[in-house]
C-alpha cells in the first residue's frame, strides 16, 4: 500500500503464511504471487521475467529475535515455529537468505526493513554482517532509524530501514563524500507535525471485560505509562506493563499485534477496528479476511511511512537512473 500511494506499481510477492498471503490476495491481487518460503522461492528456475532488473525489491525478514519484547540473543539460531502453522525456520539467517534473492533477481534499490532491537547489544554484529552480505551482493547499503510519528504516522513506531543500491549505478545519482568513503546521497530526514490521538479517535473499541484490567485502569493516574504502574501500587509487583495508555492529546504508542496492546486513558475500551486502521495509516474499508486487524496493522509497516520513503527513493535516485 504504501508503494502504490507513492506511485509505483507491485508486481509480485512472496509470503509463507497462507491466511497473510490470502489478505495480501484479496486487497492486492498481485501478478506473481508465491505462497511458500523464500528458500525456495530464492531458488525457483521459473521466475517471471518481470521480477528481475526491478525498481525496487522490498522485504521485511521476521524479526522477532531482535526485537527487544522477545527473547533475543537466547533464540539466535534456533529454529521458530510460528503459531500460524508455519514451517520452522531459523528467523536470524532469513535476511541472508533475502540478500541471496537480491543478488539473484538484481533490482535497482534494495529495502529491507527490521526492528530497533536490531542496532541494540549484541545483535549490532549482524548489521556488519548484513553490510557484508549487500556488499558481496554487488550493492552499496546504508541504514537509517526512522519514526513513523515524524512521517506523517499518528503512531510511535521506530523501525530500521536499510536501503541499498546497485552498485553499477551509483555514479548516475548525487554522491556525498567524506573523509573514508564516497556514498550515493539519500536524505531521509522527516519532520511531520505530530499527529495527536484525539485526531483519529472515536471511541469505538469494546469495553474491557476483566475485572482485574478494569480495577487497573480504575487506579491509573495521570501520567502513568501503562497499567504497570497501578498494578505495583495495588499489589507491589510488575505486570501488565504491555497495556499501555492511549492519552488524547498525545502520538499514539506503538502498536503491537493484541488487542489489549493499547488501552484509552481517558475511556475503558480497547481500541476499535477503526481506530487501529487509522493510527496505522491503513485504508478504514481494507478486507482484513477473517484476521485481527490488530495483528496485521501491528505486524505492517504503516504505508505512510514505506509511501515517504519510497518517495524519497524515487526522486533521489530512481528518477535519475
Amino acid at each position: 500500500m504504501g508503494y502504490k500511494l507513492a506511485g509505483y506499481d507491485v508486481v509480485g510477492c512472496n509470503e509463507i503464511d497462507h491466511r497473510m498471503m490470502y489478505a495480501y490476495c484479496q486487497n492486492h491481487d498481485p501478478w506473481f504471487p508465491f505462497l511458500e518460503p523464500i528458500q525456495e522461492f530464492k531458488n525457483r528456475a521459473d521466475l517471471p521475467p518481470e521480477l528481475f532488473n526491478l525498481d525496487i525489491l522490498d522485504g521485511s525478514p521476521p524479526c522477532s529475535t531482535f526485537s527487544m519484547a522477545g527473547s533475543r540473543e537466547e533464540a539466535w539460531g534456533k529454529k521458530k515455529k510460528f503459531r500460524e502453522g508455519q514451517a520452522e525456520q531459523v528467523l536470524d539467517t532469513l535476511f541472508f537468505d533475502f540478500i541471496d534473492l537480491a543478488k539473484r533477481l538484481k533490482p535497482k534499490v534494495v529495502v529491507a526493513e527490521n526492528v530497533k532491537g536490531l542496532l541494540l547489544g549484541e545483535a549490532k554484529a549482524y548489521v556488519g554482517k548484513i553490510y557484508q552480505a549487500f556488499e558481496d551482493a554487488g550493492y552499496i547499503v546504508q541504514h537509517w532509524l526512522l519514526d513513523a510519528q515524524t512521517m506523517g504516522v499518528p503512531q510511535r513506531r521506530e523501525r530500521v530501514f536499510f536501503v541499498c543500491l546497485r552498485k553499477d549505478l551509483v555514479e548516475r545519482v548525487p554522491l556525498e563524500y567524506n573523509l573514508f568513503d564516497v556514498m550515493p546521497r539519500l536524505v531521509l530526514d522527516f519532520n511531520e507535525s505530530p499527529i495527536p490521538m484525539s485526531d483519529v479517535t472515536d471511541y469505538s473499541g469494546r469495553e474491557f471485560s476483566s475485572k482485574v484490567i478494569r480495577l487497573l485502569w480504575d487506579n491509573r493516574k495521570p501520567g502513568d505509562i501503562n497499567q504497570g504502574s497501578a498494578n505495583e501500587r495495588l499489589f507491589g509487583k510488575g505486570s501488565n506493563f504491555n497495556q499501555s495508555y492511549v492519552y488524547p492529546d498525545k502520538v499514539c504508542p506503538t502498536l503491537a499485534s493484541k488487542e489489549s496492546c493499547l488501552i484509552h486513558f481517558d475511556q475503558p475500551r480497547y481500541l476499535g477496528t477503526s481506530e487501529v486502521c487509522s493510527v496505522s495509516t491503513f485504508p478504514q474499508d481494507y478486507n482484513f479476511a477473517g484476521q485481527s486487524p490488530h495483528y496485521i496493522c501491528g505486524m505492517s509497516v504503516p504505508p505512510v511511512m514505506m509511501a515517504q520513503i519510497a518517495s524519497a527513493i524515487w526522486e533521489q535516485w530512481l528518477s535519475k537512473i
